[in-house]
C-alpha cells in the first residue's frame, strides 16, 4: 500500500498519485547481475545494466549497486541478500544480465520463480536471449 502522507505527517497527493500509477502499472524491473567475483567491473555493468532499463521505459532495482554502500559483503551477506528478495517481490520482472549466473542469482532466480515473475535473459551487452 503506498502511503497518501510523507514521512513528516502531510499529505503528498501528487508522490502518491505517481507511485501508485508505477505500482499499478508494474515499471518496476529487478536487474539480477554478478557482484561479488569483481565488484569494480560488475558494478560498472550494472549500471549500464539499469541505464537499458531506463531507456526501455522500466524502473530499475538493482540493490547489489545500493546495499555495499553500508553493507559488508562478507559480514552482512546474509542481511542483504534477504533485503534483495524482498525489493524483488516489489517488481513485475526480472532481468538477468550475463552468460554466467553466480550463487546468488541463482537464489535471486529461484525466488522470482517462486513468486511467479517473468524472468527475462540478456547478454552483458543487453541483447536478449532465449532463457
Amino acid at each position: 500500500m503506498i502511503e497518501f502522507r510523507n514521512h513528516e505527517g502531510y499529505a503528498d497527493p501528487t508522490a502518491h498519485a505517481a507511485l501508485t500509477k508505477v505500482f499499478r502499472q508494474n515499471q518496476f524491473v529487478y536487474i539480477c547481475s554478478p557482484y561479488r567475483d569483481s565488484p569494480h567491473v560488475n558494478v560498472m555493468r550494472a549500471r549500464q545494466y539499469c541505464k537499458f532499463a531506463v531507456s526501455s521505459g522500466r524502473i530499475p532495482i538493482a540493490p547489489h549497486l545500493y546495499f555495499p554502500q553500508f553493507l559488508s559483503e562478507i559480514k552482512e551477506r546474509g542481511k542483504a541478500m534477504s533485503m534483495n528478495l524482498e525489493l524483488l517481490r516489489l517488481c513485475g520482472e526480472v532481468w538477468v544480465f550475463g552468460e554466467r549466473i553466480t550463487e546468488g542469482m541463482e537464489a535471486e532466480i529461484a525466488h522470482a520463480g517462486r513468486l511467479q515473475k517473468n524472468i527475462r535473459y540478456f547478454t552483458t551487452k543487453c541483447e536478449e536471449v532465449s532463457g
